[in-house]
């Protein structure tokens, strides 16, 4: 312990987030995207996706607007205007404008470790159906839990469901 009483060593600030790693089989993100973003708005948390390039953010901004006409997923893009207003904002950049709670991983789009600080959780979306995807996200699966995260990873369902795996 230290003269004033704090510790002298503390663990590192990201140690304490949940990262959730996410193996798609059954159906493309497009698809298993908009349910889990249901799942982070009905806790009453925002989330960022982080996406590979600006074309794959406008892609997915289109995707959430016409995923299912019956519903509706409040979101923003690089480019909107009101960004701090909306609950989920899509980025190829590292902008964090929407104060979010949950930081959405896809295309392989990784965060140094300092990048995680402020999450309560990360979602790492990956391809099941691309060798070179599944191969980089054990990767960051090794690097999280080298760095003391908590890891849970999900299976999708043939139907397009998840089990918890592992």
């Amino acid at each position: 312990m230290a003269a004033t009483g704090e510790a002298t060593s503390t663990p590192a600030v990201e140690a304490g987030v949940e990262v959730a790693f996410y193996h798609l089989t059954a159906t493309p993100l497009e698809k298993a995207l908009p349910a889990l973003l249901e799942r982070v708005l009905s806790r009453g948390w925002r989330a960022v996706i982080r996406a590979g390039s600006s074309e794959r953010v406008k892609a997915l901004d289109t995707q959430l607007w016409t995923y299912d006409p019956g519903s509706f997923l409040p979101h923003g893009a690089e480019g909107d205007a009101r960004a701090d207003r909306q609950p989920v904002w899509l980025t190829s950049g590292d902008d964090l404008p929407n104060d979010p709670q949950v930081l959405v991983l896809v295309d392989g789009m990784d965060v140094e470790p300092a990048g995680l600080a402020g999450f309560i959780r990360v979602l790492d979306l990956f391809d099941g159906g691309d060798d070179g995807a599944v191969a980089a996200a054990r990767d960051r699966w090794r690097a999280r839990k080298a760095a003391g995260h908590a890891l849970t990873y999900w299976r999708q369902k043939p139907g397009g469901g998840w089990e918890k795996a592992g």
